[in-house]
């Protein structure tokens, strides 16, 4: 029997550790409402089944361009609709992201993620982006772009040119959803998953907590993410950043331990995706952060600076890593059969 088909019961749970797409509303919230200590159990076991337990996935995000983005996402600095005060740029040169990019293998990063603030990009400002892809590939990084919603099309173009993953976040549940976005609908982003999908490149896609949902909105957006199918390869699970100017600028903070309770979740839900800690590391505590990564989180942004918003310096994580006896995971093998499509 491989580790894939073991299974633990929890309090008349069925914990398996081979991943599902069929899990029911009800089996999810009965996981998600458990005692911590017996989900956070669950988690750690599920966790091992998959990956070493010591080991953590270290992406860099870079903005490649900020600002000026016309969506109303009340959580975002980088609507136009609203005052935030940040520093716009237009897209950024080539050779900046190059060597924003080589800073970060330096510095022990696997995966670069590369960020604009498109609604969605038009067939001409997608060139530049693919030719970012492959010299970002070229280096020897994982490729990541988060560029809003996708045309017909434009996840094929993305796969030639040697893409690994697509950022698409549902954000929240679906019921929840108009509250926050109006510009776009939660049926959107799915079929911009749906395309990312079915061009060959691999899901990244989480949510963010702590925007005023209900635990059943989180429940549901748990729901929604791991019954798709395949399971996102990359789950992002953020906390606000309350951002003055934006409109949740004084939502209330979300309890820590709801949060450690939704990234246990996600990991036995999604046995076999990274799981990340991604915006919010800095109002954490170290504690914190060790808790989440007990909880099942083995990837994390790395660096001083994700889009906007200030992340943990990498001195600061190194010497976590090293009180808690982790380590950075290599890099992956590359595959070579996407390397010659995408030449």
């Amino acid at each position: 029997m491989s580790p894939a088909d073991n299974e633990i019961r929890i309090r008349g749970l069925a914990i398996g550790a081979r991943p599902r797409t069929d899990w029911t509303l009800d089996e999810v919230k009965a996981l998600f409402e458990l005692p911590l200590f017996d989900l956070l159990y669950a988690a750690q076991w599920v966790h091992r089944q998959h990956f070493d337990p010591n080991a953590v996935q270290c992406s860099t995000l870079l903005s490649i361009k900020t600002g000026a983005c016309p969506e109303d996402c009340a959580y975002c600095p980088q609507s136009i609709r609203f005052d935030t005060g940040i520093e716009t740029h237009d897209l950024m040169p080539l050779d900046e992201v190059r060597k924003a990019a080589e800073r970060a293998k330096a510095a022990g990063a696997t995966r670069f993620c590369m960020g604009a603030s498109y609604r969605g990009p038009k067939d001409r400002q997608l060139e530049p982006i693919l030719e970012m892809v492959r010299e970002v590939k070229a280096i020897g990084l994982e490729t990541c772009v988060t560029l809003g919603l996708l045309r017909e099309g434009q996840a094929e173009r993305l796969a030639e040119a040697g893409l690994d993953y697509y950022n698409h976040n549902l954000d929240t549940s679906e019921a929840f959803y108009p509250k926050i976005i109006t510009t776009r609908t939660f049926a959107d982003r799915l079929e911009t998953l749906r395309r990312v999908r079915a061009a060959g490149i691999k899901v990244c896609c989480g949510g963010i907590l702590g925007l005023g949902e209900s635990r059943e909105d989180r429940i549901s957006l748990l729901h929604v993410l791991a019954t798709l199918d395949p399971h996102p390869e990359s789950v992002p699970i953020n906390r606000l950043v309350r951002i003055p100017g934006t409109p949740l600028e004084n939502a209330t903070e979300l309890d820590s331990f709801e949060f450690v309770r939704t990234i246990a979740a996600a990991r036995v839900l999604m046995p076999a995706s990274h799981v990340r800690l991604s915006a919010g590391r800095t109002e954490f505590s170290e504690e914190m952060q060790a808790l989440c990564l007990l909880a099942g989180a083995n990837s994390m942004f790395y660096g001083e600076k994700l889009l906007t918003t200030a992340n943990p310096s990498t001195a600061d994580d190194d010497a976590l890593f090293a009180r808690l006896g982790l380590v950075r995971e290599s890099a992956p093998v590359r595959d070579e059969s996407r390397s010659a499509v995408a030449t």
